[in-house]
């Protein structure tokens, strides 16, 4: 992955991560080809932040139906970033 914007797809913004958000941990939709180091370096250079760590999970698709068509949903990757104390991001 050459560019940070090929990685970072899209934040995850539930009440689940919001929560997550007072104690300095984002989620978001990610490359399903990026790895660990590969989401901190594009963190810490989209948002100017020091990231701690970093978690991620494979999503699989799952089974939809809409009338008499059947079909899946699409599989992505999910990371959890947990900042260094002092940081925050705002995504307005």
């Amino acid at each position: 992955m050459n560019n940070y914007l090929d990685i970072i797809l899209a934040p995850i913004i539930t009440e689940k991560t919001a929560g997550m958000e007072s104690v300095g941990r984002y989620a978001f939709k990610v490359s399903n080809k990026a790895n660990k180091t590969e989401i901190k370096q594009a963190i810490e250079k989209k948002f100017n932040v020091k990231v701690a760590s970093v978690n991620t999970i494979n999503s699989k698709p799952k089974k939809k139906r809409i009338g008499k068509y059947t079909g899946m949903t699409s599989k992505y990757k999910k990371a959890i970033v947990t900042l260094a104390k002092g940081n925050t991001i705002s995504f307005d």
